[in-house]
């Protein structure tokens, strides 16, 4: 299984709202390298849903229900669909994440405007232990 973290601003498509849908087709990528990594998704992969914007954290975890297939609106990049999984104990800000030793070079701190991202595991289980206040 692959991890992943998929950014979306809070007043365009909300934790809530993903919640509400129970699934949706993650759409409106628009960089190469997001684009690579929504075609390396597998089905049952897992991905962070973090907030960008003001809020700045990871509030959930979806699972990818189907993989990479061409945008309805624009056939040149991907989307792939999202099941919500669960909603994580506790935020994880961007700013733990940044002060967490063991995640300086996670990908959101290094190349933090990307949009699709590979997470690692132990990055994953870290982030999910912060949530857990551990």
């Amino acid at each position: 299984m692959n991890y992943w973290l998929v950014k979306t601003e809070p007043g365009t498509y909300s934790w809530e709202n993903f919640v509400k849908d129970k699934k949706t087709t993650w759409d409106g990528v628009r960089n190469f390298q997001a684009r690579n990594n929504l075609k390396a998704m597998k089905k049952g992969d897992l991905a962070f849903i973090y907030h960008s914007g003001e809020d700045k954290a990871v509030i959930g975890i979806s699972k990818v229900l189907k993989e990479a297939y061409p945008d309805p609106k624009d056939n040149e990049w991907l989307v792939v669909d999202l099941g919500v999984d669960k909603k994580i104990k506790n935020p994880v800000t961007l700013a733990q994440v940044k002060a967490t030793k063991k995640l300086a070079d996670m990908v959101l701190v290094r190349v933090s405007r990307l949009s699709v991202q590979p997470v690692k595991p132990e990055e994953f289980d870290l982030i999910l232990a912060l949530s857990e206040g551990k």
